[in-house]
């Protein structure tokens, strides 16, 4: 076999690791490591935390639109909810799929929306409250 050019550039196909900092949310800082499907749940959390579009530091590929669906009525925006949700976490060549949604409205206009999210590493349970 032989070395590729630039091995820094991943080939078509390979599956990048997926190690990366353990982000410790309620002390706001990163420690330690995390791999596997830890590693998947926590990507998951971020990119739905980003709005698509807004931050010049992230792809175009990275985030979700959540915000253009305040106001909207639920018939509109639970359908939309899903699709977006399933449609960003795609995008993340871990995830395979992302199915089984429910919602439970709240108070104030928010909406949980909980899914099932398919990995290369295995399934997990995941939701996300958001403002309509």
């Amino acid at each position: 076999m032989t070395p590729r050019a630039d091995a820094s550039l991943p080939v078509l196909g390979e599956i990048m690791p997926s190690k990366t900092f353990r982000l410790r949310e309620e002390e706001a800082r990163a420690a330690g490591w995390i791999d596997g499907l830890d590693a998947v749940k926590q990507a998951i959390r971020l990119i739905l935390s980003v709005e698509r579009y807004e931050w010049l530091i992230h792809s175009w590929n990275y985030g979700v639109e959540f915000r253009d669906l305040f106001g909207k009525p639920l018939s509109f925006a639970l359908p939309e909810l899903e699709r977006r949700i399933r449609e960003a976490l795609l995008q993340d060549d871990r995830i395979t799929d992302v199915r089984d949604f429910t919602f439970t409205p709240g108070r104030g206009g928010k909406v949980t929306a909980a899914f099932t999210v398919a990995t290369i590493f295995g399934e997990l349970r995941e939701d996300k409250e958001v403002t309509l």
